[in-house]
C-alpha cells in the first residue's frame, strides 16, 4: 500500500512522468508540427522539477520501503541534470528546424531520458537503479538514431543499443551475484552486512568481489570509461549534434552521480577492495581521453576522447573514497556542464552555406572571422586543458587534492601526466582558430539561444574562479550526506 508520505520525496519524479504524458497526448492530437511548442513546455516542466528538488530541503528522506532516497546529494546532482537536459533542448530547436527533421517525439524522449536520470540518482536499492537506467537507456537509444534517413545516425543508434544491452547483462549478473551471497538488493541492507552490523555479516568473499567488479563494468559503460568506452567516438559522431551535445552532459552527470552513490553507500565498507578497479579504469580513461584524441580530425570524435578523459578525473575523485573526493567529483561535475555545452553551442554554430561542418580545419581563422566565438572556444578549451585561473583548473585541482590527501599519489601523478597530454589537442585548435588563415566563413548570425548559452558557460568558467564559495559550499553539503560519520 502506497503511503502519503511514500509521495512526497518523489514529487519531480511524478511531475516529470504525468508532464511527459500530457505532452506526447498533446504532441499527438495537434494537427500542425507541435515540435517547438512542446519543447518549450519541457523546458518549463524542468524549472519546475528544480524548484520541486529545490524545495524538498536538506532532510533526508525516503520513500517505497526504502527503494527511493531524496537527499542533499541527490538534489544537487538532479539540479546539474535538469540544468544540463534543458539547456541542450533549447540548443537542438534550431537545428531540428533547420534540418527539418522537428518532431515532437524528440523534447517528450529528452523528457523520460531526464526521468530516468532523477530515478537514478535517488536510487536506494539495485531494483530502483535498473528501473531508472533502463528508461534512460531506452530513450537515449532512440534518440541516437533519431535521424533515421542519416546512416551514420542510423548505425549509432544501433551500435549504442547492442552495446547497451551488453552492459545492462553484465549489471544485472553482477546484481544477481550480490543478491545470492548477500541475500538482499537494498543499499543499506548490503552496507550493514558488509559492515558487520547485521547478525550475519557477509564478508568480501569471491562471490562478493565477483558481482561488485561486473556492476561496475556494468556502469563504467553507461560513463564510458576505459575499456567499455568503444561506443562513444561512433555514437558522438554519428548521432545529430544536439544528441551529441545532450549525451555529453545529462546522462554522464547522471550516471557518475549513480557511480559515487552505489561505491560510498552499499560498498563504503569494501573500498579497499574497489578502490583498484576503479583506480585502473581512472588511469586507463585518462590515458585513452589523452592519447587517443591527438590525431582526432572530427571535433565530434575529439569531444567523445575528451569526455573519456575527463571521467578518468572524475573517477580519481572516486577512488579517493572520503568526503573531499566526493566535494572534488560535483564541483567537477558543474565545470564539465558548462564546459562542455558551451563547446557544443559552438559546434552547433559551425555552418557553412547552410551546411553543418564538423573538421577541426574547419574552425581554421575563426578569430578573423567570428572574434567572439573565437574568444569563447578559446576560453572553454584552455578551461579544458586545466590552465589556471579558468574553472577546469579548480575542478582537477580538487580531485587531485583529494587523491594526494587518501595517500593515492601515484594516480594524482598519472592524473597529471595526462592532463598535460590533453592540453596539446586543446591547445591545437586554439592555434587552428588565431594563427591558420580562413579558408570559409561560417554563417552569420549565429542564433540568440547559442549566443545565450555560448556568453552563460563563458561568465560561469571565468567567474568560478572569483566566487568558489556557492558551488563549492553546497557541493561539501552534498558530498557530506554519503559520510555521514565523517560529516
Amino acid at each position: 500500500m502506497i503511503q502519503t508520505s511514500d509521495l512526497v520525496p518523489v514529487l519531480p519524479e511524478i511531475f516529470i512522468a504525468l508532464a511527459g504524458l500530457a505532452l506526447l497526448m498533446l504532441g499527438v492530437f495537434r494537427k500542425e508540427d507541435s515540435t517547438k511548442s512542446v519543447s518549450v513546455l519541457v523546458i518549463l516542466a524542468f524549472g519546475a522539477a528544480m524548484v520541486l528538488v529545490s524545495s524538498l530541503g536538506a532532510e533526508r528522506l525516503t520513500a517505497f520501503n526504502g527503494l527511493f532516497v531524496a537527499d542533499r546529494f541527490a538534489g544537487f546532482a538532479k539540479g546539474l541534470v535538469l540544468v544540463a537536459s534543458a539547456i541542450a533542448l533549447a540548443m537542438s530547436l534550431p537545428y531540428l528546424e533547420r534540418e527539418k527533421i522537428g518532431r515532437f517525439e524528440y523534447p517528450v524522449l529528452v523528457l523520460f531520458a531526464t526521468l530516468g536520470m532523477m530515478m537514478m540518482i535517488s536510487a536506494n536499492d539495485f531494483i530502483a537503479l535498473y528501473l531508472g537506467l533502463e528508461l534512460q537507456s531506452l530513450s537515449l537509444y532512440v534518440l541516437a538514431a533519431y535521424n533515421r534517413d542519416n546512416a551514420k545516425a542510423t548505425e549509432a543508434g544501433l551500435k549504442y543499443f547492442v552495446l547497451g544491452s551488453l552492459a545492462s547483462g553484465l549489471l544485472l549478473y553482477g546484481i544477481s551475484l550480490l543478491y545470492g551471497f548477500a541475500g538482499t538488493t537494498s543499499f543499506e541492507g548490503l552496507a550493514n552486512l558488509f559492515a558487520g552490523g547485521h547478525e550475519h555479516p557477509v564478508k568480501p568473499n569471491m562471490g562478493v568481489i565477483a558481482g561488485l567488479v561486473f556492476v561496475l563494468a556494468g556502469l563504467s559503460f553507461k560513463v564510458s570509461a576505459v575499456p567499455f568506452h568503444m561506443w562513444a567516438p561512433d555514437v558522438y559522431e554519428g548521432a545529430p549534434t544536439p544528441v551529441t551535445s545532450f549525451f555529453a552532459v545529462a546522462p554522464k552527470i547522471a550516471a557518475l552521480c549513480l557511480l559515487t552513490r552505489v561505491m560510498t553507500g552499499p560498498f563504503a565498507d569494501l573500498v579497499e577492495q574497489w578502490r583498484q578497479v576503479v583506480t585502473f579504469i581512472a588511469i586507463g580513461s585518462m590515458f585513452v581521453g589523452a592519447f587517443a584524441a591527438v590525431v582526432q580530425t572530427n571535433i565530434k570524435r575529439l569531444m567523445a576522447y575528451s569526455s573519456i578523459g575527463h571521467v578518468g578525473f572524475v573517477l580519481v575523485g572516486i577512488a579517493a573514497g572520503s568526503t573531499l573526493g566526493i566535494q572534488g567529483v560535483l564541483i567537477y561535475l558543474a565545470i564539465y556542464l558548462f564546459m562542455n555545452v558551451g563547446v557544443f553551442a559552438v559546434v552547433l554554430s559551425m555552418r557553412q552555406k547552410g551546411r553543418l561542418v564538423e573538421g577541426i580545419d574547419d574552425l581554421a581563422g575563426l578569430s578573423k572571422t567570428h572574434p567572439m566565438m573565437a574568444f569563447v572556444m578559446a576560453v572553454l578549451m584552455f578551461s579544458m586543458a586545466g590552465v589556471p585561473p579558468l574553472a577546469g583548473f579548480w575542478g582537477k585541482f580538487y580531485v587531485f587534492m583529494a587523491a594526494v590527501e587518501a595517500g593515492q599519489f601515484t594516480l594524482a601523478i598519472i592524473g597529471l601526466l595526462s592532463s598535460v597530454v590533453s592540453a596539446y589537442y586543446y591547445l591545437r585548435i586554439i592555434k587552428v582558430m588565431y594563427f591558420d588563415e580562413p579558408v570559409e566563413a561560417f554563417d552569420k548570425p549565429v542564433g540568440a539561444s547559442m549566443s545565450l548559452v555560448m556568453a552563460v558557460s563563458t561568465i560561469v568558467i571565468l567567474a568560478f574562479t572569483l566566487i568558489p564559495a556557492p558551488l563549492v559550499t553546497s557541493a561539501k553539503a552534498a558530498a557530506q550526506v554519503l559520510f555521514p560519520a565523517a560529516g
